[in-house]
């Protein structure tokens, strides 16, 4: 059994079969739709599962927009069809540094604090809707529900990397 990597960056979701022989369609969270077809192995898991398992990608190619790809053990399409839904990742270890640029995974756990100085949470996540990413922030004791600040120049003022602090235009009552 293959030892699961530290931290596992969710890079695409499994969105549907591809045909009758296990291949798959996968939507690429990446800001290039082909960046996942640059890793010959992939880890996958349903959504809101803690264990990943690993596949070998055998072949892949963009068509219509979507990741098409093969990946070892896939070899139906019922097994393409159970794996619906499930996320694609691959470790952070893995991931090219790149100057001047943050991944997604790197701002879990950064301060979020708006321009009056009130710490509105710390980030669990960021998610894709569509338009634009969205930073989930939650406090200690979840006194406040989840926010859902949108990651965009507008509303994002800066990130401190060193300081893991996210400074941005939203109020505590939003």
């Amino acid at each position: 059994m293959t030892q699961e990597p530290d931290r596992i960056v969710v890079m695409g979701e499994i969105v549907a079969p591809y045909g009758v022989r296990g291949w798959l369609k996968v939507r690429s969270f990446a800001e290039s739709p082909t960046a996942l077809l640059d890793f010959a192995e992939w880890w996958s898991k349903p959504q809101r599962a803690s264990t990943w398992k690993k596949f070998s990608r055998l072949e892949g190619r963009l068509h219509s927009g979507s990741l098409v790809v093969a990946l070892g053990g896939v070899e139906s399409r019922e097994a393409a069809l159970a794996m619906k839904g499930f996320e694609v990742g691959v470790p952070r270890s893995a991931l090219p540094a790149v100057q001047g640029e943050i991944y997604w995974e790197d701002l879990t756990g950064f301060a979020v604090v708006n321009r009056t100085g009130v710490r509105l949470g710390e980030v669990s996540g960021v998610v894709e809707h569509g338009a634009h990413p969205m930073l989930r922030v939650t406090t200690a004791g979840n006194v406040v529900p989840e926010r859902l600040i949108p990651y965009v120049p507008a509303i994002i003022d800066g990130v401190d990397v060193e300081a893991g602090r996210i400074d941005v235009d939203w109020e505590a009552d939003y």
